[in-house]
């Protein structure tokens, strides 16, 4: 079978339609959006294009469904978390090839985000049977303490296009460990994943009505009267940080419950007695994980004076070395970033701090041909109020800015509204521990390129959000605490 024809089967079997109480329907009025490849600019298929009515159908499904789930054991729950994380891992290579279409990440990477996003399937399948209370004697007696823990309830997810499958995983896994129903939101240039992952968890046996799927162009106006209806009772997003603050307004006559993973502008400091080869590797991982297009990566490199020039060759060297291309093919590193407009705000950023003095060492430039490829880029020499620097660049752009004293160097990092990772290069031991606690993060990558990992809690802090998401501390973002008192009469 062609490579052609094997993406056509592939496409072919992905559904289409929204899911709304376990059937697969169309949008009302029949409107369809069509799903890009954006490493071709050619459509690939196309989706129901939800209306305000469809979304409130799917509040409506999750709503019903909502008190049989909740009285469902969590050892049943567990067990289909189970099944849909071996299926999943079955289908490994359908889901990343389906990724790589429609997002434009290279096969390698989106297997790398299959195994990632089956393990928040496999991990909260062990945390469903764990969920406890406690019982306790009142401290000044003649009671009891009784404490348990219930599921929120129906819950609203809106996903963002890069991590098209991880991201739904890591929300959806955790809300039917604990025993919540859902309506999922795919991000319309990626929904394609979601449907499927939505039909595999069918699939393993989720009843219908526990996860509902709308896609739609008209976010803002679907999802208002869902955030607003007072029968929801949690909302989950991760995006941008503007989206982020429109929609907690938006949520606050409801008073919901609220996880929020925004922006990032993550800052990776190479100090002075750092391994530089060890530096240049987390360097790559840290910056070129999704072609950039991830609100973990690397956004602004603060290298200790003594390494600055040698680090910046280095990493030039690397990144100018990467093989740009469609991510279906043989050998490529790098694929295309997401639309014409990601593009277009990348290469005016590079543009803007050139024209300021920046000196491009690699990169620079859009690629010529279909698609919406830029250049792997590094830069030096950068104004301290460049774009680069101040804004997060979701894109293949390094910026390397030299700087003296560890003072500096944390200062540096924590000026921006933003906390969601910084990465730090030392051997020492004491400057590690103390760099990772005067960082401003939710998270700290400390010798390391990659943070993410199932059992860890992600999340940030400052305009980066709040909840975390995956660990032991996952589950709770779907459980409330009930206490009952009991009074004791012997």
């Amino acid at each position: 079978m062609s490579t052609a024809q094997r993406e056509a089967e592939l496409l072919g079997s992905v559904p289409t339609q929204l899911l709304v109480g376990g059937t697969w329907r169309e949008a009302s009025g029949g409107t369809t959006v069509d799903v890009e490849d954006p490493a071709t600019a050619r459509v690939l298929t196309s989706v129901a294009d939800a209306s305000v009515e469809d979304g409130r159908a799917a509040l409506d499904a999750a709503v019903a469904a909502a008190p049989g789930w909740r009285r469902t054991p969590p050892r049943e729950r567990a067990e289909i978390l189970r099944r849909a994380f071996e299926m999943l891992t079955a289908r490994a290579e359908e889901f990343a090839l389906l990724m790589t279409l429609e997002m434009g990440k290279p096969l390698a990477e989106a297997r790398g985000e299959v195994t990632y996003g089956a393990e928040f399937l496999r991990w909260f399948s062990e945390e469903a049977p764990r969920i406890s209370g406690r019982y306790s004697e009142n401290p000044v007696g003649g009671s009891r303490l009784l404490t348990m823990k219930q599921p929120v309830g129906p819950t609203l997810m809106i996903l963002p296009w890069n991590f098209p499958l991880a991201m739904g995983t890591r929300k959806v896994a955790p809300a039917v460990a604990a025993g919540c129903t859902m309506v999922v939101k795919p991000a319309t240039q990626t929904p394609l994943t979601t449907l499927l992952f939505a039909q595999l968890m069918a699939e393993a046996g989720l009843p219908e009505g526990v996860l509902n799927v709308v896609t739609t162009t008209r976010t803002a106006a679907v999802m208002e009267p869902i955030i607003r209806d007072p029968r929801l009772r949690k909302l989950t997003f991760t995006g941008s940080t503007a989206v982020g603050r429109t929609l907690v307004e938006q949520s606050a006559q409801q008073l919901l419950r609220l996880s929020m993973e925004l922006g990032g502008n993550a800052p990776f400091l190479v100090f002075d007695d750092a391994d530089l080869d060890a530096a240049v590797d987390g360097a790559m991982l840290a910056k070129m994980r999704n072609t950039g297009e991830a609100c973990t990566s690397a956004n602004r490199f603060y290298v200790q004076r003594p390494l600055a020039e040698e680090f910046s060759r280095r990493l030039a060297q690397r990144m100018g070395a990467l093989v740009v291309g469609r991510g279906t093919e043989d050998g490529v590193q790098v694929g295309p970033l997401i639309d014409a407009r990601a593009r277009e705000g990348v290469a005016a950023r590079v543009e803007e701090a050139v024209g300021a003095g920046a000196r491009v060492l690699t990169g620079g430039t859009s690629v010529a041909g279909e698609g919406y490829f830029y250049a792997p880029t590094v830069v030096d020499h950068v104004p301290d109020d460049a774009r680069l620097l101040t804004e997060e660049t979701f894109g293949p752009v390094a910026p390397v800015v030299a700087f003296d004293s560890e003072e500096e160097g944390l200062a540096l990092a924590n000026r921006t509204e933003y906390g969601l990772v910084a990465y730090a290069f030392t051997q020492g031991l004491d400057r590690g521990l103390r760099v990772a606690e005067a960082l401003e993060t939710g998270m700290v990558g400390l010798n390391a390129g990659v943070v993410s990992n199932a059992a860890a809690p992600f999340g940030g802090v400052k305009a980066s959000g709040f909840g975390r998401e995956g660990g032991f501390e996952g589950i709770e973002e779907y459980l409330e605490t009930k206490y009952v008192g009991i009074t004791h009469t012997s």
